[in-house]
């Protein structure tokens, strides 16, 4: 079974506010949306397994109209949580997992490139060295890992599946040819899995966890994305190091964007478990449009061998 993990991003903001989604109800559109996914048939898909991040606020509407037959996720959870007896949830502005949990979220996504960049720019606001020196950049990195890691438990804790995204920056991946930034690559995505990933195999006989991997240095506009050989580079690394300093058998999906362009490329990868689709379309008026999300399936399973 492969993943397609779909996030949904800031789509209750409507295109009239300055937003992506197309209709002035965001929760019409997120219930539209999941009805049209329902008609292409990608419920039925038997070897692809279908999972939307969607911000809070449409959450109850998007497990509404899932029937069940699609997961919904948040787009994180806080590092602490409401228990019994404990907190009842004093975290104003914070989602605990127990309250996605609650909503009828069975994943969160958790340690995407856009939260590590937002937890890294707080401590770089309070100490803007870490910026500019590499031994206080790594304490920091180290930092937001510690952070990511409690997200994680508590999403584990709450019931509920986590995909963890991981990715080198420009920064960490350095100049030169492949072969000279492969140990630098390595070393960066071990600190990431290993301090973010500590004590999630206490989960595992009940709990997933995914690893999205994010290739940082080439999202935006105007970069070169990788190519398979690097995207199977990384995915096998991954599975390697969680495997032997974790001793955890987790599957790996390319979280760097999976498209229409791409899709047969990465369906016809052995070492990559799926993908995480955020745009459909990316020029004119972008946004999410389920008869794309079914052209990017179609490729992809043709990639896999499958249509």
């Amino acid at each position: 079974m492969r993943d397609i993990f779909i996030n949904l991003k800031r789509f209750e903001v409507p295109r009239s506010i300055g937003g992506v989604c197309p209709e002035e109800s965001p929760t019409a559109w997120i219930a539209g949306v999941l009805n049209s996914c329902r008609e292409l048939g990608l419920a039925k898909l038997t070897d692809l397994r279908f999972s939307l991040f969607v911000p809070e606020a449409l959450i109850p509407a998007a497990v509404e109209a899932s029937r069940g037959e699609f997961a919904i996720g948040s787009q994180g959870v806080f590092r602490e949580n409401v228990a019994p007896g404990a907190n009842f949830g004093a975290f104003t502005t914070n989602l605990p997992a127990a309250a996605a949990a609650n909503l009828g979220c069975s994943w969160s996504i958790i340690g995407h490139s856009e939260e590590r960049r937002d937890k890294l720019g707080i401590i770089a606001a309070y100490q803007k060295e870490v910026l500019e020196d590499p031994a206080l950049n790594q304490r920091a990195v180290s930092a937001v890992n510690g952070l990511i890691n409690q997200e994680v438990l508590r999403a584990l804790e709450s019931g509920l599946n986590v995909l963890l995204c991981v990715g080198e920056t420009a920064q960490e991946r350095g100049e030169g040819s492949f072969a000279e930034q492969k140990p630098r690559i390595e070393q960066a995505l071990r600190t990431q899995l290993l301090e973010s990933l500590k004590g999630v195999e206490a989960f595992l006989d009940e709990r997933e966890v995914v690893i999205g991997y994010e290739p940082i240095w080439a999202i935006g506009p105007g970069k070169t994305p990788p190519d398979g050989d690097y995207i199977s580079f990384v995915a096998e690394l991954i599975k390697k190091l969680v495997s032997e300093e974790l001793g955890l058998k987790l599957k790996v999906v390319y979280g760097g964007g999976l498209k229409k362009e791409n899709a047969a490329m990465l369906g016809s990868l052995s070492a990559v478990d799926g993908g995480l689709v955020a745009l459909t379309r990316f020029t004119g008026e972008i946004g999410f449009y389920p008869r794309e999300l079914g052209e990017i399936v179609d490729e992809y399973l043709k990639g896999k061998g499958e249509l």
